[in-house]
């Protein structure tokens, strides 16, 4: 077996203060924030697939006291004490208003990673679908991939104008699905494309497969990944980011 996920044990539990120091919009929706301070200095994020804790100081005394909402972590320099988080920008959300609105130096603090689901040893092909919300744990993903990995990447968004750089080796396809502005009609694209790949679209040999997205992504996803390409539970990660109304 070329390759096993295994679950490290947790970690980075504690809170670290830090302060917003850039944003960048690299769609109408969809954000990236670096935070920096000196208590970031030592962190760091084994898996791809890891979520911190992001406490906003909205209503509190600081930003230890805040509510919070689960991110993964996309860059950082342990040394230099930096930390680069992605996120969906949407109406109503906590995060999402905080990381518009905020001025640079918020304050805010980070928690964890908790723990890590980590890859030992080296598919022989990837697969990788999920909305805007796994972006980051994509871009992880592939960024750990050999230049010479076959497999491919599915991700769904509005449409062309929500569509991230992300390039992937020549051997992964990457396919970005549109499900349109309204609505209402989040993951159900996704939902759609995992359910038209059938058992003869398996790569061979030992494959890795991430889907998250939507929660109503999780049965289509383990479909296609236990069902018919007959993955082992343990070679895969399938799971619900979000819920929806």
């Amino acid at each position: 077996m070329p390759f096993t996920l295994t679950r490290a044990a947790a970690g980075q539990v504690f809170r670290r203060t830090a302060r917003l120091t850039d944003r960048t919009w690299l769609t109408p929706n969809y954000l990236r924030l670096r935070l920096a301070g000196a208590q970031l200095r030592g962190f760091t994020s084994a898996g791809a697939d890891d979520h911190i804790r992001l406490f906003l100081p909205l209503g509190a005394d600081g930003p230890h006291d805040g509510p919070s909402r689960e991110l993964t972590p996309l860059a950082w320099d342990s040394a230099a004490g930096w930390l680069d988080l992605e996120l969906v920008v949407h109406a109503g959300g906590l995060a999402s208003e905080w990381a518009v609105n905020a001025p640079l130096a918020s304050p805010v603090a980070v928690g964890g990673p908790r723990g890590s689901t980590l890859l030992d040893g080296a598919p022989d092909a990837w697969f990788l679908a999920g909305d805007e919300t796994a972006i980051p744990a994509i871009r992880r993903f592939v960024a750990g991939m050999p230049a010479t990995a076959i497999g491919r990447v599915l991700i769904e968004v509005p449409d062309q104008d929500h569509e991230v750089e992300l390039v992937t080796p020549p051997g992964v396809r990457l396919d970005w699905i549109h499900r349109g502005a309204g609505p209402g009609h989040e993951t159900q694209a996704l939902v759609t494309a995992l359910d038209a790949i059938d058992a003869g679209q398996r790569p061979p040999g030992a494959v890795f497969g991430f889907v998250a997205a939507e929660q109503a992504v999780v049965p289509a996803g383990r479909a296609l990944l236990h069902e018919r390409w007959a993955l082992p539970a343990e070679q895969t990660i399938v799971k619900g980011y979000w819920k929806g109304s």
